[in-house]
């Protein structure tokens, strides 16, 4: 368990959007807070992937290319 700090104005704000979702209010906190961090992390990730293929210097194929070549199968 852990304890999280709010004003009374940030307490009532969080009430209202867990009333509005028709949730707990702990449910709320962690559902938002989770997802927030997995979008944050996946975008990190993309981040350093996109970088390293960018060094990569590898050739791309368009779409076009694609289905011209495979796109009759």
């Amino acid at each position: 368990m852990i304890t999280l700090r709010v004003s009374d104005d940030e307490k009532e704000w969080l009430q209202y959007m867990a009333d509005f979702y028709g949730i707990p209010l702990s449910e709320l906190i962690k559902k938002y807070s989770m997802e927030q961090l997995e979008d944050a992390y996946d975008l990190q990730v993309a981040e350093v992937a996109h970088k390293a293929y960018l060094e990569s210097n590898k050739e791309t194929t368009s779409m076009k290319e694609v289905l011209d070549e495979f796109g009759k199968i």
